[in-house]
């Protein structure tokens, strides 16, 4: 069985994913493994605070590709140097760039181009509603970034959820504006719109280019619709991700088996889908 996990973060790339023992954010990191149903040892969380430690989860995972996802927010930035040096020169690693227009101006097309073209960088993450001021996803300072994905033939990635700091930023409706301008464009979107699924299932039934990442938010609460909806139309527009560390990878994959996916579409859901995104051969 070949698996891509489309969100994965090493702990040592950043204190949010728990890179410094005693913090608070470590600790706060831990916390969120467990509410989010990490069962036993948390022995992937600390094996991820090096770089060899990463590489042996992944592995030990049996993962065909590990995509490691930068950002860029007011709060928190991960340079795109660093997600392609940690990916880079290894086969089962593949790095999505992150650019923030309102903090870059017109330098955020620039850098998603550099990202690409020269980094070798598969997609571009941008996180609206993490924006100062927060902004939704229809937002025109974001249009010259989809534009610059849909002329490079690379996915966009969007980061949504609950963790959005105003949580009426987490709405999938102004989706529909961004999916209907740009329709060849691949619309990737992290953590799925939870907990607002029936409205994600909704925006993505009526276009194909949209596709939903729920990754740890699908082994909580309401993963019953996503799951109805993949055994129905949605079978071409879903991916498994385990947010890596924030849940281990081995037992993702494992409680992804359990819920209830018809068996023909699995491969799809598993690595089909991501292969096809990021134009994987095999």
């Amino acid at each position: 069985m070949k698996v891509i996990d489309m969100r994965c973060r090493p702990a040592f790339l950043h204190d949010f994913f728990g890179a410094t023992p005693g913090t608070p954010e470590y600790d706060t990191a831990r916390w969120l493994n467990r509410r989010v149903g990490t069962r036993g040892s948390d022995e992937h969380f600390t094996r991820s605070h090096t770089q060899e430690g990463f590489l042996a989860e992944v592995r030990d995972a049996g993962l065909a590709k590990a995509v490691v996802v930068g950002r860029h927010t007011p709060s928190q930035r991960l340079p795109n140097e660093l997600i392609h040096r940690i990916t880079h020169g290894h086969d089962e690693l593949l790095g999505i760039a992150g650019v923030d227009p309102v903090i870059q101006g017109r330098g955020a097309v620039d850098e998603a181009e550099r990202a690409i073209r020269e980094l070798g960088l598969a997609g571009i993450d941008i996180e609206p509603g993490f924006g100062s001021p927060a902004r939704h996803v229809d937002d025109p300072t974001y249009f010259p970034i989809y534009e610059v994905c849909a002329q490079l033939g690379v996915p966009v990635f969007l980061m949504t959820g609950p963790t959005t700091p105003d949580p009426r930023f987490n709405d999938p409706a102004p989706l529909a504006n961004v999916a209907r301008a740009f329709p060849q464009l691949p619309i990737v979107c992290y953590h799925g719109w939870w907990p607002n699924v029936s409205q994600a299932i909704g925006v993505a039934f009526r276009y194909e280019n949209i596709h939903l990442v729920p990754d740890m938010y699908l082994f909580i609460a309401g993963s019953k619709l996503y799951v109805e909806a993949v055994n129905g139309f949605l079978a071409d527009q879903f991916l498994f991700g385990s947010s890596y560390p924030f849940r281990p990878i081995r037992q993702s994959i494992g409680d992804f088996l359990e819920l209830g996916f018809r068996e023909p579409v699995l491969d799809k859901l598993l690595y089909g889908n991501a292969a096809r995104l990021f134009g994987l051969q095999g």
